[in-house]
């Protein structure tokens, strides 16, 4: 990535601030962190509606600890941290204290009060690892300046592994420790590409590994921790992609979701002696998207994604009789996990009305019980709005899903209208609580329409590829048959359209902007990339060779000559209306530099832009005042936009 210190960060910034002759003035303002140029000071009244909206929490489950109890990660002040939770609806415990966000947790089986835990520094997502209890206290288990991801222990506690990236390498290590003793750190395995671990074997001495390649592919592998050998789990020439992984109880085969000879993802049993493939679980169109073994081995637990939403099956492994199912609010599954004594199943939840929370489901009272209720900050359930699942036809006659929030009152004539296109591209916009959506709706009086375009996960692997490498400018394409339909609506107003999206979504944004300028009437790109070459050119070393496998290889000249007609960079001629963008000085996926250079290039040509940067802040802001600051400008740049008081 690309790194500036301090004074060429300043020199950059005045750089981008100073305004050239036949641009538009500029004016910056420093607050805290946050660099701000044309962004006006927020008024009293938009802070106060937006208020309750900015103090939504949500509650997202990450282990059960030994002793029954669960870990939670949920916001309390600036940031997510991790509580304990003891029972349902019981106090939520905290038990870290960072200016900085825990990102996950996983408990040390057998050790009571046990666990482990990851943060970064500023957003740079270079997360290190630590050893806590309950009693309060941690050690830090990783080293320093490098990038510590899949925390597993082994079924009894005693080993906890792990994979390493240094800076500027694409190849993860696996590493081993004995729980608890920092100096027994070692490389069990030194890695090619994007490898993790999954699963310890129930005996502890082999480990399940994935080398990620793209959201199409990947290889699965057994690593024997005493001899070091490494064996690939059904070699193939087709692609294929593996997602989770667990040892059957007798450690002889393993269960996988996977799209081997399927165009979805299914539950698939590998014998490991002699390669025997089993389904387990499929959905007929649709994706098995996670599963959870219990600790005998006996029970299972999958979830499959039906068109965005999710629904979560219980089964005896190896056949035996029916089992109860719980009966799930309408949402998207955010965790799945049996407890240590295979007794209960947490359940991760978000709907669309209300932020992620944890059910737990007792299997032998086949009871559900409510274990978090997340506030809404005041807001009133009944007046969040439920989505309806649209499809549009595009370009090429395909069907196009797009999930519409529309506003509940009218108040007189038509609506206008924010397109959010999501990130990835290996992503899918699903019917979970968005408290910006909800503003937006309810607030600003906005039809909000967020798309699946082509390219997004959870309709097959067809669609997934349709827009991979020289196919790019086919997404955008979808998103201008979507605008077709919003003009055939009779509510919407074609006239006052915002797009806006985020990383992946953000080059959309600018894309969409440069290629319907006269249907558009502004955009918000946050974090996105301008020029393909100069993304891949300074994205941290252990992505660019997986961005690569998606956008492709810019290094190849047929690529380099499709990068610069489609990106963003070489396109500000055909943008001449308001845009808004935002970065992380510290974002080691999409460089501040892809935003000031756009901000640079739009000015040039005489265009409104509005710039945000935080300097404490990575790929997307996570601290709750540097969104409070976002969110009050992106009001006022819509208000201004769509010509609201």
């Amino acid at each position: 990535m690309m790194k500036l210190a301090p004074l060429a960060l300043a020199a950059a910034l005045a750089t981008l601030a100073a305004p050239a002759l036949a641009q538009p003035a500029v004016t910056t303002r420093e607050v805290g962190t946050l660099v701000m140029e044309n962004v006006p000071e927020t008024p009293p009244e938009v802070r106060e509606r937006l208020r309750r909206y900015q103090n939504a929490r949500s509650a997202g489950f990450r282990d059960w600890l030994a002793d029954g109890s669960m870990l939670i990660t949920t916001r309390f002040g600036q940031t997510n941290q991790l509580h304990r939770v003891s029972a349902p609806l019981g106090a939520r415990t905290q038990l870290t204290f960072f200016d900085e966000p825990v990102s996950g947790a996983v408990a040390q089986p057998g050790a009571p009060g046990r666990y482990v835990f990851s943060r970064d520094t500023g957003g740079d997502e270079y997360f290190q690892a630590y050893a806590a209890d309950l009693a309060g206290g941690e050690v830090q288990i990783t080293e320093p300046k490098t990038r510590n991801l899949a925390l597993v222990f082994s079924k009894d506690g005693r080993r906890l592994a792990w994979s390493r990236v240094t800076p500027g390498s694409g190849d993860y290590d696996i590493m081993l420790m004995e729980a608890g003793d920092p100096a027994t750190r070692r490389v069990a395995h030194e890695g090619t590409g994007a490898m993790s671990p999954v699963a310890f074997s129930p005996d502890g001495t082999k480990l399940l590994l994935d080398r990620y390649i793209s959201v199409q592919s990947s290889k699965r592998y057994v690593l024997d921790l005493a001899s070091g050998t490494l064996a690939e789990i059904n070699p193939s020439k087709t692609e294929i992609a593996y997602t989770d992984g667990e040892f059957t109880a007798d450690g002889r085969a393993v269960l996988m979701i996977s799209d081997e000879g399927s165009e979805f993802a299914r539950l698939v049993r590998f014998d490991l002696a002699d390669g025997r493939k089993t389904t387990i679980a499929e959905a007929r169109g649709w994706d098995i998207e996670g599963f959870d073994l219990s600790e005998d081995g006996r029970l299972l637990a999958y979830s499959v994604n039906e068109d965005g939403r999710s629904k979560v099956t219980l089964a005896p492994l190896g056949g035996g009789a029916d089992l109860a199912q719980p009966q799930l609010p309408t949402g998207v599954l955010t965790a799945l996990r049996f407890s240590p004594d295979g007794q209960r199943l947490a359940i991760g939840l978000n709907t669309s009305t209300s932020p992620a929370d944890v059910f737990v489901w007792d299997l032998a009272q086949a009871r559900l019980t409510r274990w978090t209720e997340s506030e809404l900050g005041g807001l009133d359930r009944a007046a969040m709005v439920e989505p309806s699942l649209i499809r549009f036809r595009s370009f090429d006659k395909r069907q196009i899903p797009a999930w519409v929030y529309r506003p509940k009152a009218a108040g007189g004539g038509k609506a206008p209208v924010i397109v959010s296109i999501h990130g990835g591209p290996e992503g899918q916009d699903r019917p979970g609580f968005n408290p910006t959506y909800q503003y937006w709706v309810n607030e600003l009086g906005a039809a909000v329409i967020a798309p699946n375009v082509r390219g997004s996960t959870g309709y097959g692997k067809t669609y997934v590829a349709l827009d991979n490498r020289e196919k790019r400018q086919d997404s955008v394409k979808d998103i201008g048959a979507l605008l077709d339909w919003i003009a055939a609506q009779p509510d919407l107003d074609a006239s006052r359209v915002v797009v806006t999206g985020g990383s992946y979504g953000g080059f959309m944004t600018l894309a969409s902007l440069a290629a319907y300028n006269d249907r558009i009437a502004g955009a918000i790109d946050s974090v996105g990339i301008s020029d393909f070459e100069t993304f891949l050119k300074n994205t941290e070393g252990y992505r660019r060779d997986l961005r690569r496998a998606e956008y492709g290889d810019e290094r190849d000249p047929k690529m380099q000559a499709i990068f610069r007609q489609i990106s963003p960079i070489h396109l500000t001629d055909r943008m001449n209306k308001p845009l808004f963008v935002i970065a992380g000085y510290n974002d080691p996926r999409v460089p501040w530099t892809e935003g000031q250079q756009i901000v640079r290039k739009v000015r040039e040509n005489g265009g409104e832009v509005w710039w945000m940067m935080a300097k404490d802040e990575g790929h997307g802001f996570a601290k709750k005042h540097n969104r409070d600051a976002l969110r009050e400008a992106e009001t006022l740049f819509l208000k201004k936009v769509f010509g609201l008081p």
